[in-house]
């Protein structure tokens, strides 16, 4: 059983949101929309940039011409930029993008806070201080934008005990902080090496919670079967899950085009569909939507490869027959499973 709240425990197979037989699987685009700051660096209440805000626009403009409908996480600079209220709530609007929350919790009020890296990851604050920041973030979101958001995503994918029980008391619906097959304890952060890739549902006290895990597969001969050789090998060091792979034996491949080429990509989406995943989830953040802010887009070409790399991964998708949705269409279908059962 799924104790009442808790993103972090396994779930029951019995809560996980599973393809019917003949149904394709769709894909979600969901974008870390924040500030720009230097990863390198230790955080940091101030001193952060908003320089690729105006980017938005672009990025708005090349999916609508893919006809994919993105999701913007938004945190709390981007909630009290104009610029990106004038881009995002206009197409919002529309119905051509989806707005949700991200919260990083060194730059959302209130800061009561030490800023370190044990506090980056909202799950570690106390449950009065994680409550308080994401009802800020959440009310900053509806004033702003003028909508109440579904979807939560914790900052550096931190979420705690209590967040399910929070999210239901402020009104959310889905979390998609789960990135399936990472570990963050080393950091302080949350172990997710043994979550699914399928969503499902949180019992969470003022109504469940369902969690749309980012995807992440694991490739090469071993497969699947080769995860806990991956991770416990790659506590030695970054080199050594490099090295599974070029051996050929295993490797973790995310949803991404930050740091993920686009052939290997592809590889994962035909690995997620052997594996009958319902939702494939492809993230990034939006810095990267401007050289210079993120370490996988340093340059115009870069800029013009992260372009490029949907181009093919959405070729690649339509090919395999999988179409774009929304929040909104999976927890729809997320809703009717469990009115079925």
């Amino acid at each position: 059983m799924q104790p009442a709240g808790n993103l972090l425990a396994h779930p029951a197979a019995s809560s996980l949101i599973l393809l019917d037989a003949g149904e394709r699987p769709r894909f979600w685009v969901t974008i870390d929309t924040e500030e720009d700051f230097d990863w390198r660096a230790p955080f940091a209440r101030s001193g952060y940039r908003l320089d690729s805000v105006p980017a938005l626009a672009e990025c708005q403009a090349w999916f609508e011409r893919a006809g994919v409908r993105p999701i913007y996480l938004v945190d709390w600079p981007i909630v009290t930029d104009d610029r990106a209220v004038e881009i995002l709530g206009a197409a919002a609007a529309d119905g051509r993008c989806e707005i949700g929350a991200q919260l990083h919790p060194w730059v959302t009020p209130p800061h009561d806070e030490e800023v370190s890296e044990q506090n980056s990851y909202t799950g570690n604050l106390p449950a009065q201080l994680q409550r308080a920041k994401m009802t800020a973030l959440r009310d900053g979101i509806r004033d702003r934008f003028r909508l109440s958001p579904l979807v939560y995503r914790a900052g550096r994918y931190g979420l705690g005990p209590e967040t399910a029980t929070i999210l239901a008391e402020l009104g959310f619906r889905c979390d998609t902080s789960v990135r399936s097959g990472f570990d963050y304890r080393a950091g302080h952060g949350p172990d997710y090496r043994g979550a699914p890739l399928a969503p499902w549902w949180v019992p969470a006290g003022q109504g469940d919670i369902l969690e749309v895990p980012v995807t992440t597969v694991f490739g090469g001969l071993l497969g699947r079967a080769g995860s806990s050789l991956y991770h416990r090998l790659a506590r030695q060091g970054t080199h050594v899950g490099a090295a599974l792979a070029r051996l050929g034996l295993v490797e973790r491949i995310a949803l991404t085009p930050e740091g993920i080429p686009a052939e290997r990509a592809c590889r994962a989406v035909d690995i997620a569909l052997d594996q009958r995943v319902p939702v494939l989830n492809f993230s990034f953040h939006s810095p990267s939507l401007q050289p210079g802010n993120t370490p996988y887009v340093r340059s115009s070409a870069d800029l013009d490869l992260f372009y490029r790399w949907w181009d093919v991964l959405l070729e690649h998708l339509a090919r395999r027959g999988v179409e774009a949705t929304t929040a909104a269409e999976i927890l729809a279908m997320a809703e009717r499973r469990a009115s079925a059962v």
